[in-house]
């Protein structure tokens, strides 16, 4: 299971570097590096910025083969292996595609970068909370708040609510993005998908708390 997906992870890389090569020599010199909320080029660097994703998908690739090893026995990742490695698959597909993105955008330079990348990252982020109510209690991935690490009962139930509320905010950020809204309002529908669960987990471990303390 963990050499197919980091097999797949691997083929993902070397067709984004091949993308990356190909396209490499017809950039310009000095190339854009963020966009502003508008969607405008506010900020250049150097051809070799290019090659910043890449590394971070080797990076994701090296640090998920450790942070099982790094586990407290408790909390094993063994768990939920399957459902770990197909998160780190969507993590680095969401690298390649935003490397693809940026090798475009400097090719180009008149892409609507804000549509194509949160429409794009949205899509990734919906696939992740397609998965996440799988996540069992563990110290790296999913809500980690004080009280679902604390109780397994609240980390269950917040898991089930993030993903809903995971999926329907990246949902709705493509959606908004590929119609053009606000990039504000589409960074806003992201996070309140992740943070409404967060906030959900105080909420049900006061609840919890309180019947107990009723039953005693």
């Amino acid at each position: 299971m963990k050499t197919r997906y980091l097999t797949l992870c691997g083929l993902l890389l070397l067709a984004t570097l091949a993308v990356t090569l190909a396209m490499y020599t017809q950039l310009p010199a000095q190339i854009p590096t963020h966009w502003n909320g508008r969607g405008q080029i506010d900020h250049y660097g150097p051809r070799s910025f290019i090659f910043v994703h890449t590394g971070f998908m080797v990076g994701f690739m090296l640090l998920w083969t450790v942070l099982p090893w790094l586990s407290p026995k408790r909390y094993t990742l063994a768990l939920f292996q399957s459902t770990y490695w197909h998160i780190l698959l969507i993590m680095v597909g969401m690298l390649a595609y935003i490397q693809c993105m940026l090798v475009w955008g400097a090719y180009s330079q008149s892409m609507d970068m804000n549509r194509a990348m949160l429409g794009g990252v949205g899509v990734f982020v919906a696939l992740i909370g397609n998965v996440l109510g799988k996540v069992k209690r563990n110290f790296w991935i999913g809500i980690r708040t004080p009280w679902t690490l604390a109780d397994e009962r609240v980390w269950y139930a917040t898991h089930r609510l993030g993903a809903k509320t995971m999926v329907a905010g990246a949902l709705l950020c493509t959606a908004c993005a590929l119609a053009g809204l606000p990039a504000k309002l589409c960074v806003a529908l992201l996070v309140a998908g992740a943070v409404v669960p967060a906030l959900y987990s105080l909420v049900y471990a006061k609840r919890l708390e309180r019947s107990a303390d009723l039953e005693n």
